[in-house]
């Protein structure tokens, strides 16, 4: 009975990450209440879970907070510039609602209003794990995570599931996450972990190649 409740015992790990996941999502909303603060939580909290994946972290607290004051200038703009988009993508949706009345043309501007909203969504799923790795201006941070969420499709496509089937059943079936209650505890923080696992082993490929470069 010992060895199953040392520290280094496999049950007693599994624990030590629950916890630190929880940690991490108590951190995320804390920082992540003030809302202009948003985009600094997210890089926060993927720098975070990215190290808790692959076994790097130190200390949950101060992984996180050091990576939310580091990034949380070039966050702040970045999540700016992703509520200007989404203000002027539900602009266009009302305007095409309001004032396109021909069948075909609401159709192609619906389509177009789609594929536009697919693509923002799938590249602010990488922009933030992203600058949470590496360093570079807003533009360059935008537009790799851009090229990356359609080099790596299965992976993108992976993450945004993820995140999908979550909201999904907290929508549809709320009883099955205490009504909200198991964001509050560890949704966050985990839903960040499982597609934290993801990212760095793609962000490391570009990391070894460039060292091999």
């Amino acid at each position: 009975m010992g060895s199953i409740f040392a520290a280094d015992s496999p049950l007693m790990r599994t624990l030590t990450r629950i916890a630190d996941v929880m940690i991490l999502n108590i951190l995320f909303i804390v920082t992540a209440l003030p809302v202009i603060t948003i985009g600094a939580a997210l890089t926060a909290l993927n720098f975070t879970a990215m190290r808790i994946a692959t076994g790097t972290d130190r200390t949950i607290t101060g992984d996180y907070l050091r990576s939310f004051r580091g990034n949380l200038r070039q966050a702040t703009a970045i999540w700016g510039i992703l509520l200007g988009l989404a203000a002027v993508l539900v602009a266009w949706y009302g305007v095409i609602s309001a004032l396109v009345t021909d069948p075909v043309v609401q159709f192609v501007l619906y389509a177009g209003w789609y594929i536009i909203v697919f693509l923002v969504v799938v590249m602010t799923l990488w922009v933030f794990p992203y600058l949470a790795k590496f360093e570079g201006s807003i533009r360059e941070t935008l537009r790799n995570a851009r090229l990356l969420s359609w080099r790596h499709p299965l992976t993108t496509l992976f993450a945004l599931t993820v995140i999908v089937l979550c909201a999904t059943v907290t929508v549809f079936s709320p009883q099955a996450t205490g009504y909200g209650l198991l964001w509050l505890l560890i949704g966050f923080g985990g839903i960040a972990v499982v597609d934290g696992t993801l990212f760095a082993r793609i962000f490391d490929r570009y990391i070894h190649s460039s060292e091999e470069g």
